[in-house]
Formats: C-alpha cells, structure tokens, sequence
C-alpha cells in the first residue's frame, strides 16, 4: 500500500502552495478585517479583508529559491522574514483568501523559475557586412543633399 500526502491528512492538513511545495496549514497565518473596498452595507459589517502572513524560513524550498523569493518579495516581507500578502478585492472573505492564496502562489513560482543565463553572442560576418554596406548608402545619399546641389535656394 502506497502513502501519499493526501494519506497523513489527519496528521494534519497539507497545502499545496505551488508545484512541489507542499506545507502544514498551521505554517498560514490568517487575519481577517474590515475592508475598504466593495461590498455596500456589508463593508462596514463583515471582516472580508483578508491578510496571509507566510515565514519564508518554513517554505519546503532550496536555498537558491528561497534567497530569490526574498529578493522579489522584498516589498512584501514583515517582521522577522514573513511574506503579507493582503486582498481586499472581493466582496467575500473566502474570495480574498482565494486571491491571496493566488498572489503567493505567482511569488513562489516565480521564485522558484531559473532565470536563463544570459551569454554574450559576437554579430556574425553577414551582419557586419550588412551594417556597412547600410551605412555606405546611407552616407551617399546624405552626402547626395550637399551645398548647392538640388533644389536650394537660388
């Protein structure tokens, strides 16, 4: 008999954040408030606000990742190494969570995308010779409009 994550659910429940990033949900922290955004009467009656409070030291990722969801998330990071992630958005509090839970989910896999190495390639022949022989036409058509050639002043 197999085990798999969904098998030691009542260990605990897990959450998938990302692909391959899988925590307890006791590492969320949720906090929930009033919200200044849409919603009518019911903005100045129910907590729909939604604040997600992740530790970055608690995400099951590699270093290199880690280091780089700090980076793009700078902005973002509270406290001692927690990403806050807010939405207001919607009208209800399970939309603003689903919306944090998407915001954090774009960080995680950007974070966790290599960004391609960039290696410096030299023009090849044919195109050096195509600048030049541009520029050469270009310089004899300039110096085709010169003093006192075509229509100028009499």
């Amino acid at each position: 008999m197999s085990t798999s994550a969904e098998d030691h659910g009542s260990l605990g429940a897990r959450v998938e954040l990302a692909p391959g990033v899988l925590v307890d949900e006791g590492v969320l922290s949720w906090a929930f408030s009033r919200s200044s955004g849409p919603g009518g009467q019911n903005v100045n009656k129910v907590n729909t606000r939604a604040e997600l409070r992740v530790p970055i030291a608690r995400l099951p990722m590699k270093d290199w990742a880690r280091e780089r969801l700090a980076m793009l998330a700078a902005g973002r990071i509270v406290g001692d190494g927690e990403i806050q992630i807010v939405s207001q958005e919607e009208r209800s509090q399970s939309g603003n969570k689903a919306l944090c839970l998407s915001k954090l989910r774009q960080l995680l896999v950007a974070a966790m995308a290599r960004p391609k190495v960039r290696r410096p390639t030299k023009p090849t022949r044919g195109s050096k010779e195509r600048r030049l022989t541009e520029k050469r036409t270009r310089s004899d058509i300039k110096r085709g409009r010169g003093h006192g050639r075509g229509g100028g002043e009499d």
